[in-house]
């Protein structure tokens, strides 16, 4: 039979136990989102290493912070690090995000099914799309931001988004839908999509 894996609440219980082994699983388990995230959010590679480094700092200090009854550890360390974002972008008004950081890390997510065929970006080749969509998405206001970040790259529910920004699922809902047209808006704008292909072509690339 296949060993059962603990659950993150298993092992953080573990953790609190003096068991060192169970935080670095944890560890391992997590920080690769928890890293994504912050970068997407914030563009910039320091400051997502110092936001992951003070969300996995804060679980050793405080494991009893996390209550699994209102949801799963994941999204409560996500929760953890949007504030730890928003604390270094109001410190760092002035940075201007590179486009080389956020374009050279892996995409593991939606726009992994990119199609260059269904190309609405005209001859870009996929990892190009990738980093225009994520140019566009550290231009959107952060309520905006947040969401698609969460839903479109991180591939939570509404529901689960909703738990980590501690709103309701009609929320995520309306602002993703506001952050997904702004893209569009954006991107027409910038003239990196052609003002006749539909709207639909285009958040395939993205949603």
């Amino acid at each position: 039979m296949t060993p059962t894996l603990p659950s993150d609440a298993q092992l953080l219980q573990l953790m609190s136990a003096g068991d060192d082994s169970a935080f670095a699983t944890l560890y391992r388990r997590n920080q690769g989102l928890v890293y994504r995230f912050a970068l997407l959010m914030s563009g910039s590679a320091n400051i997502a290493e110092e936001v992951t480094q003070e969300v996995f700092m804060m679980l050793i200090r405080k494991p009893h912070g996390f209550d699994p009854a209102r949801g799963p550890l994941l999204a409560y360390l996500y929760g953890v690090a949007r504030n730890h974002v928003y604390t270094f972008l109001k410190r760092e008004r002035a940075y201007v995000p590179l486009v080389n950081e956020v374009g050279e890390v892996e995409d593991d997510g939606r726009l992994a099914s990119f199609n260059v065929q269904d190309d609405p970006f005209g001859n870009c080749t996929r990892n190009e799309v990738i980093k225009l969509v994520r140019r566009a998405v550290l231009t959107l206001p952060l309520r905006y931001r947040e969401v698609v970040v969460l839903c479109d790259f991180q591939e939570m529910s509404y529901a689960e988004a909703a738990a980590v920004l501690d709103c309701a699922i009609g929320t995520v809902n309306s602002r993703l839908h506001r952050g997904h047209a702004l893209l569009l808006k954006k991107l027409r704008a910038a003239g990196e999509v052609d003002s006749a292909t539909p709207d639909s072509q285009v958040m395939r690339c993205f949603a």
